[in-house]
């Protein structure tokens, strides 16, 4: 794969979200299993890996740590803290976030984390998570940081304190709420966007069953698009999708993940896979180009479909009240 500049960092131009290999999809593989899926992600020439402390409390971060080791210095690591509630003084929520960070380092057997996010907005100001994001830059703990699902005027208030080097939200086919104001402000800033479920937990793929044949932890029991009647309602955004990958001869997931790719040059995506073909499929997207004239015509076609259904944390949260 070539490479793509997010903020001051260079990566492939798909990356690969891990979180699946922890939770969030059902039944997850033998751990053995996901560290080789991630060394071969490497092998085939991803060098962005995507985590987060809240990924199966901390699993997921020493699993990518376990896998990474080896190659550490020649990839760029994504990790991100969730803390709702932080204490209401600067130096205080500065030790807990650090004491975050140390903690994740230490699962992730690194030094530094190339991108630090902010996996949620706390309670805290964010010209305060802004400066304590310096504070670990000129520290040599990060190399960047970002946020996540996070609105325009959020962005503009935290880039006046520290550079921002990434936004990772949302976005697909299925999901272009980002498309007004926050993709744009990033070009502008020369932030870069980084799509997660970049295939709408893989709606995209035109492979998927009924909300009722999902199991445990799997997200699509709760995700609204995935219900019967909305399904049945996307249909036509599905056949735009398969038009144009008929067009281009490659699947459904690609010529998703090539739109993406199409928007501009500072967009990278972090599709998820817990098997091996689906990966390195989602990976060769990056050789399936939009001409601009394809790419507008694309949209042509989209724009005019309502999408139903989408993807929130309240409804995600119902998972927890759902027998397993």
């Amino acid at each position: 794969m070539n490479k793509r500049a997010i903020g001051n960092l260079k990566v492939s131009e798909i990356g690969l979200g891990c979180m699946g290999y922890s939770h969030g999809y059902g039944p997850t593989p033998e751990d053995n299993t996901s560290i080789k899926l991630i060394q071969k992600a490497y092998d085939y020439g991803c060098t962005f890996f995507d985590t987060a402390e809240a990924y199966g409390q901390g699993h997921n971060e020493s699993l990518v740590g376990e896998a990474i080791k080896e190659f550490r210095e020649n990839i760029t690591l994504a990790t991100k803290y969730l803390i709702p509630e932080l204490p209401n003084d600067k130096k205080e929520a500065e030790k807990v976030i650090r004491k975050h960070l140390y903690d994740s380092m230490e699962r992730l057997q690194t030094d530094y984390i190339d991108l630090y996010y902010e996996h949620r907005r706390s309670n805290i100001p964010i010209e305060w998570t802004s400066e304590i994001m310096g504070k670990f830059i000129d520290e040599g703990l990060i190399k960047g940081w970002g946020m996540s699902q996070v609105n325009a005027d959020t962005i503009k208030k935290a880039q006046e304190t520290t550079p921002i080097t990434a936004i990772q939200s949302e976005y697909s086919i299925m999901e272009r709420m980002f498309e007004k104001e926050v993709i744009p402000l990033c070009e502008k800033l020369n932030i870069g966007f980084v799509p997660f479920s970049p295939l709408a937990s893989g709606f995209l793929s035109g492979v998927y069953k009924k909300p009722s044949e999902y199991i445990g932890d799997d997200v699509r029991r709760v995700i609204t698009r995935y219900k019967e009647t909305n399904q049945k309602q996307n249909q036509p955004i599905l056949d735009v999708v398969k038009e144009f990958s008929e067009r281009k001869n490659c699947s459904m997931a690609q010529i998703s993940l090539a739109w993406i790719l199409a928007r501009n040059e500072h967009i990278v995506p972090i599709p998820g896979s817990k098997k091996y073909d689906i990966m390195i499929e989602n990976f060769d997207a990056c050789t399936i180009k939009l001409t601009k004239k394809e790419y507008e015509e694309f949209n042509e076609k989209l724009n005019p479909l309502k999408i139903y259904g989408n993807r929130t944390g309240e409804d995600i949260a119902k998972l927890k009240y759902l027998d397993k």
